[in-house]
Order: structure tokens, then C-alpha cells, then sequence
């Protein structure tokens, strides 16, 4: 176009144009800029890519940074008096390097991603294009940020920054072209059709940044660092995660830690829980409230409560002044304790039975000590951790419902589900397992009553021998009537001891010896040497965490220990094995021996089938019998008396079974007739032969306690395997129960275990 056919106003913009060309009005324009750039958030630093030593940071950076404003203009050559207009501010011009202020030593702590390893990224982007012809910008590797952490020790209280760098100004060149730290990658030979692929892999890129040599390179230019604050939304997502977390709500102190995050992010002294529960409402300082007992209300009471208006809105509810709005006993509660300001988070959830209706979980309290402390962008927070909240107390009520004695898995799966119809507004439903098979055994130590009371009469008279001998030596060495008194009541005691022994007159005996003998030790001390002897000897046998003669009882205990702990241990390696066959509950308690209870059927696992009953049976009674090899292992190893003898019990017909919350059992059998098998448990153990009057169980022997023909049939069938894989002999002896108070018509069969070899 030539010039004459540019308008005139056109031609008086293009030289206004040219006009700001001049030096004065680049200082001006810059001028603006470092103005606009005080007032920004904005966190900005010019970085050394040698030393990473920041050069130049503006004022929101030092602000946050905690740096003294003063060195800003000192050190970094911009003198900003944010007093002055934009005109009079003055930009030096000398370098920005007079703090030596290196970018690690303000940010000890990030998330996840480290600066360094940001920087390598940005590095290794521009070593690839130049040097291998490699462009990875549709990765988006450049774009990626990191989160640096502040603990600012005035406030004691943490900043979440993320950062962000800008290498393009930057220029990278290798000081030896033949040395590639990268050359065992053979990048080049990469297909340009794979490249993307490759690179997008983490684990990939990752090796290639950690070979990085930076030594081998020579980076000049600056390094721009951008940030912004990110306290309150990072701080937000971290209590969404952690609220919405499982796993994070298996652990003890989860809502302490939700807790410590709120008080932190809203600035509040404390939290508090509201639970409705019926026509009350219960009130815990604390979101665990398990902690404290809780002040109850009727919610008659509550009527004319804030709490009410919160949970009818559904709406986050500020009380800026408890001075001015106390109308229930609930507001003056907390006006005792100091609280001036309370923010309401209802949660309330959509019931999923009845369309329209309204579960509350409860109301979440947030207080503080000051008067209007909440602010408008409180009240948006609060909101939107609603849903987060209700997440983390529908789990909480799962873990409430499913928190028994180790749920076995075969069945976990129906407390779960019961739990999430619960916490979604469902009414309580029992949990029944319909048809299924029992079977129960038990591994008992024979007379394990009289041999502990054996051991209990021989460290007793002991003791009372070791007594006697010190009121003997001072009636000997010296004249005292009570001596005499206190040796004849001692052997009075003994001959007791010899004729009867109990747990009773185990702690009747301990403690006459401790007010009628021990309560004078202190002038036994002081008395002649021969005192002094047996009162040694006395001490010293009672020298132990039980304060007595404890050597008999303490070997029982270790045979004890040592037959149980080898029938938990054989029975846990049999149950792996057994739970393979199918899915199915098992319950084991130990005692003076062990019993076990398992549970099988179609409505445990629906793949249950005869075949696996049958397996289950007959895996039940080698189990059984592999726990009598263990202990005549333990007899021959070891100086063991004690006897296991072993029993099973044979139902044939199922029975159903519920779980009873009001009971301390797992599970509790439904109906007259599964009430029948319960009776038997309990009794059979001490089952005798209707002829003989022994006992139908013997040490070494396995006994199958049975009704039917149909199971006596069954298991001899068992039996017969058993002899042929060489666990028992081929002898079985048959008897009749003699009838056990309300259970009659039962049958055994009675089969001796072979040991190993």
C-alpha cells in the first residue's frame, strides 16, 4: 500500500506507535509492570540453572517466603515502597545475585515431584530435541508442576506452594560431543512411529532423567520460576482424600487427624459431632465420639436450635456471635466453653427406601473463641466437604457394624453389605446364613483340672514346708509363744493342703501366708542367723512375677502353652488347605485344648455342592487326627504328661444360623431343632458309655459322636480311607451315649490315631 492511501488516522497510530519506541517510554511501560507486579499473587524468581540460586524475586514471592522486605530492594536492585504511584517507582539495573539465596534452602519440603527433578525434566526436554531430534511437546513434560511446602515458624503453621518453571531461556551444550551418558538407550534407534509411546512411560523418562550427568553439560541463561500459593485448596484436598479413604479409616486416629487438618485450614479451636439417634441427640466435643461420654438431649429441646435450620436446609450454617443467638441448652453448653463462633455442617443424606425422605448422619461443628471468625469463603469450604464427609461416616458406620472378633472372610461379605444398606438409609435387617452344615470338633487335654491342681498342691506345700522351717528355727533359737502359735496354725494349713487342693484354696493359701507369716518378715530379718537363713530361702523361692512357689505350676503352664500353640498351628495349615475345597467359616477358640466350629453351605458360596461337604468332612477328621500325631510328637521330644483326647460331632441335616448383635458369638443357631445341636456341643465332652460308665472319649483316639444310620454309614466309609492312608487303625469300636441331660440316642464310634513311622 503506498503512503498515500493510508488514512490520515491510521498514519497518526502507526507514529504513536513508534513513539513508545523511546528508551523513556520502556522505563514507563516497565515501570507499570513492577507495579502491576507488586500487587499481583503471582510468585515470581529468576533462578542461576548452575547453583539453582535465586537472582531476583518479587515481592508476593518474598512475602510468602517469609524474606525481609528490605533486602528486596537492597539486594534484588528493585527498590518497590508500595506508598509511591507507579511513576516515582525506580528499576536498577545492576545484577540480582546479592543474596545467594539458593532454592533449596527455601523449600526443604515437596510433594511427591522435587524441583531438581522438575528441572531435569525440563533439561533433559531440550537436550532430546537438540541432540537426538527427539520433540516431546505434545507430552506436556514442560507443564508439569511441583508442590513445595513452607513450615513458617511464627505461625507453626504450613504453606502449600505450587511452582512452576520456564526454561526457555535457557541454552544447554555438551562440553564433550562423544560423551552420551544416553548411548546404552540407543534413542536414535527408537522408530519414530514408537517414540511418544516410549516416552510416555514414567519409568522410562524417569532413567533417562536420573542418568542426566549435568557436570557434562555447560547451562547458561536464567531459569524462570513462577508460583502461586495453593494453601486452602490444597489443604482442602488432602482432608477430601483423607476423609474419602478406606484405608485411611481402618486407623486408630483417623479423626484425630481429620481433626488437626480442619482445626488447621478454618483457624478453630475445636470440633464437635452431633448424632441424632431417635428422639435424641447426642452431643461429643470430639468427631471420634468414642472418646467422651456425650451430653444428651431430647430434640424436643433442640426445636428452636440453629442445629434444626442447618439440618432442614441442608445447608452449611454460620453463627457469628453465640452472645446473640443462645435459645436452647445446647448453645449455652458451648457458650461455657468459651465458644463465640460456630460453623454447622449438616450431613444429610437422600434415603434410598423411602423416596423423598431424609437420613442424618449428623452435624458437624466447627468452633472457635472469637466472635464473627467465619468468613464467607469458610461457609464455601465447609460446603463443598460435604459430600467427602458423608463418605468417611457411611464408612465409619461400616466399620462400626463389622468391627467383631475378626469377621472370617467367607462371610465378611454379608456384614459389608448389611452395613452398606444400613448407611444408606435401609432399616436393620438380621443376617442369616440358611442350610448350612456344622461341623465341630474338639482337641481336649484329659484331666487337665486335676493335673493343674496337682501342681498347685505341690508348689503349695512347698511353700507352706519353707513357711514352717522359719517359725521352727525361731521357736528353736529363741522363747515365743506366738511362734509356737504361728508353727502349729501353719501346719494345720498343711495338713489341709495334703487332703484337698482347688483354684480356690490356691488363693485362700497365698493370701493366709501373706497376713498370718509375711507381714512379720520384718523381724524376721532382724533375728538371729538361723532366721535369717530359712527366711532367705523362703524369699528366694518366691523370688518370680508371681510373688510364690510357682515351679510345678509354671511346667504345667509350659505343657500347656505347648500343646495349644501346636493345635493352633496344625489346625491353621489344615484350614488354608480345607478353604481351597470351598469357602466356608471357621471359628476356633483355645482353652485347655482347642474346638473348632465350621460352617459350610449354598449360602456361604453358592458353588457348594454334596462333594464339598463330604471333602470337608473327611479333610476335618485327618486334620484331626494329624493333631494327635503332633502331640505324641511333643511326648517324645519333650517331658509331656498331659493327654489330648479328640472328638467330632456328626450333624447330617443343616441347620440355620443367625448373627445376634446382643450376643458376644459371631453367630447363634435359629430354631427348636439347631437348638438340639447346640445342647450336644456343650455336653458331649463329658459323654460316657451307656454300658461301661467311661468315658467315650480316650487319650490317642479320635470319637465320632452320631444319631443316624445314614452317618454311622458315612463315616466308617471315612474310617476305612483314614486306615488305608495310614492315619488309624483298622479296629473301630462301637458304643451308645448314655443320655446326657435333654439329649438322648446318640452313638460313637471310636478309632485309635497310628503315629508317624
Amino acid at each position: 500500500m503506498s503512503k498515500n492511501t493510508v488514512p490520515p488516522e491510521s498514519t497518526e497510530q502507526f507514529t504513536s506507535c513508534q513513539k513508545l519506541e523511546t528508551p523513556e517510554d520502556w522505563k514507563q511501560t516497565v515501570e507499570q509492570l513492577f507495579y502491576l507486579q507488586h500487587s499481583s499473587h503471582l510468585l515470581m524468581a529468576i533462578i542461576d540453572p548452575q547453583t539453582l540460586t535465586v537472582h531476583y524475586a518479587n515481592q508476593s514471592f518474598c512475602h510468602v517466603c517469609q524474606l525481609n522486605p528490605a533486602l528486596l530492594g537492597a539486594e534484588t536492585g528493585l527498590s518497590v515502597n508500595p506508598q509511591r504511584s507507579y511513576k516515582n517507582i525506580e528499576v536498577a539495573d545492576r545484577p540480582l545475585n546479592g543474596l545467594n539465596l539458593k532454592i533449596q534452602d527455601l523449600f526443604p519440603h515437596w510433594d511427591h515431584l522435587t524441583l531438581e527433578k522438575l528441572y531435569r525434566y525440563h533439561l533433559l526436554h531440550k537436550i532430546l530435541k537438540q541432540d537426538y531430534g527427539i520433540d516431546l511437546q505434545s507430552l506436556q513434560l514442560l507443564d508439569q508442576s511441583v508442590i513445595a511446602i513452607l513450615n513458617c515458624p511464627e505461625t507453626l503453621k504450613q504453606k502449600f506452594i505450587r511452582i512452576w518453571l520456564n526454561s526457555d531461556l535457557l541454552q544447554i551444550k555438551r562440553r564433550d560431543p562423544k560423551q552420551d551418558e544416553f548411548a546404552h538407550f540407543k534413542l536414535k534407534l527408537i522408530p519414530v512411529s514408537e517414540r511418544e509411546a516410549w516416552f510416555s512411560h514414567p519409568e522410562n523418562f524417569n532413567q533417562l532423567a536420573q542418568q542426566l550427568t549435568l557436570d557434562h553439560y555447560q547451562i547458561e541463561g536464567v531459569l524462570l520460576l513462577e508460583g502461586l500459593e495453593i494453601t486452602r485448596p490444597e489443604k482442602m484436598r488432602r482432608i477430601t482424600y483423607q476423609l474419602i479413604s478406606r484405608d485411611l479409616t481402618t486407623q486408630s486416629d483417623y479423626w484425630e487427624q481429620i481433626e488437626r487438618q480442619l482445626n488447621s485450614l478454618f483457624s478453630v479451636n475445636n470440633c464437635l459431632l452431633l448424632r441424632i439417634q431417635g428422639q435424641e441427640a447426642k452431643l461429643s466435643l470430639s468427631l471420634n465420639n468414642c472418646t467422651t461420654a456425650p451430653i444428651i438431649y431430647s430434640l424436643d429441646t433442640l426445636n428452636d436450635s440453629p442445629i434444626i435450620q442447618a439440618v432442614q436446609q441442608n445447608q452449611v450454617l454460620n453463627i457469628p456471635d453465640l452472645r446473640q443467638q443462645c435459645p436452647t441448652d445446647f448453645e449455652r453448653h458451648l457458650r461455657k466453653l468459651h465458644v463465640r463462633s460456630l460453623l454447622l455442617i449438616p450431613l444429610v443424606i437422600q434415603s434410598v427406601n423411602l423416596k423423598g425422605s431424609q437420613q442424618i448422619l449428623g452435624v458437624v461443628g466447627l468452633t472457635s473463641d472469637r466472635p464473627n471468625h467465619f468468613t464467607l469463603n469458610d461457609v464455601k469450604n465447609a460446603q463443598e466437604l460435604i459430600p467427602a464427609f458423608i463418605t468417611a461416616f457411611c464408612h465409619s458406620l461400616q466399620q462400626q457394624f463389622t468391627k467383631l472378633r475378626n469377621i472370617h472372610p467367607s462371610v465378611e461379605w454379608r456384614f459389608l453389605q448389611e452395613a452398606e444398606r444400613r448407611s444408606w438409609g435401609f432399616k436393620p435387617e438380621t443376617i442369616v446364613f440358611e442350610t448350612v452344615y456344622p461341623l465341630y470338633g474338639i482337641s481336649d487335654i484329659r484331666s487337665s483340672s486335676e493335673q493343674r491342681n496337682c501342681a498347685i498342691k505341690e508348689d503349695l506345700l512347698e511353700q507352706f514346708q519353707l513357711a514352717i522351717n522359719i517359725v521352727e528355727v525361731l521357736c528353736e533359737t529363741q522363747d515365743s509363744a506366738l511362734g509356737e502359735q504361728l508353727k502349729q496354725d501353719l501346719q494345720n494349713y498343711l495338713t489341709q493342703l495334703h487332703a484337698e487342693i482347688n483354684v480356690e484354696i490356691e488363693m485362700s493359701a497365698t493370701d493366709y501366708l501373706e497376713k498370718h507369716l509375711e507381714i512379720y518378715f520384718d523381724y524376721f530379718s532382724q533375728c538371729n542367723t538361723q532366721v535369717q537363713k530359712a527366711l532367705k530361702q523362703y524369699e528366694q523361692a518366691c523370688d518370680n512375677e508371681h510373688g510364690c512357689i510357682y515351679k510345678a505350676r509354671s511346667k504345667y503352664d509350659e505343657m500347656l502353652h505347648q500343646i495349644t500353640d501346636n493345635l493352633q498351628q496344625t489346625w491353621t495349615n489344615w484350614q488354608k488347605q480345607m478353604q481351597t475345597i470351598i469357602p466356608h467359616y471357621y471359628d476356633m477358640e483355645i482353652s485347655d485344648g482347642m474346638d473348632h466350629i465350621i460352617y459350610a453351605g449354598k449360602s456361604i458360596d453358592s458353588r457348594f455342592t454334596s462333594f464339598h461337604i463330604r471333602s470337608l468332612r473327611y479333610e476335618q477328621l485327618r486334620a484331626m487326627c494329624d493333631c494327635a500325631r503332633s502331640l505324641f510328637k511333643l511326648k517324645s521330644e519333650h517331658k509331656i504328661t498331659l493327654d489330648l483326647v479328640h472328638l467330632v460331632l456328626v450333624q447330617h441335616t443343616p441347620i440355620d444360623i443367625f448373627h445376634d448383635e446382643n450376643t458376644e458369638g459371631i453367630f447363634s443357631v435359629r430354631g427348636t431343632r439347631d437348638i438340639r445341636y447346640e445342647i450336644v456341643k456343650k455336653r458331649i465332652d463329658k459323654g460316657i458309655d451307656k454300658e461301661t460308665k467311661t468315658r467315650i472319649t480316650q487319650s490317642g483316639m479320635i470319637t465320632i459322636v452320631y444319631s443316624t444310620e445314614e452317618e454311622r454309614e458315612e463315616y466308617e466309609q471315612y474310617l476305612r480311607y483314614l486306615h488305608r492312608e495310614g492315619w488309624v487303625t483298622d479296629k473301630i469300636e462301637f458304643g451308645v451315649v448314655d443320655p446326657l441331660p435333654g439329649v438322648s440316642g446318640l452313638n460313637y464310634a471310636r478309632v485309635a490315631v497310628i503315629g508317624n513311622g
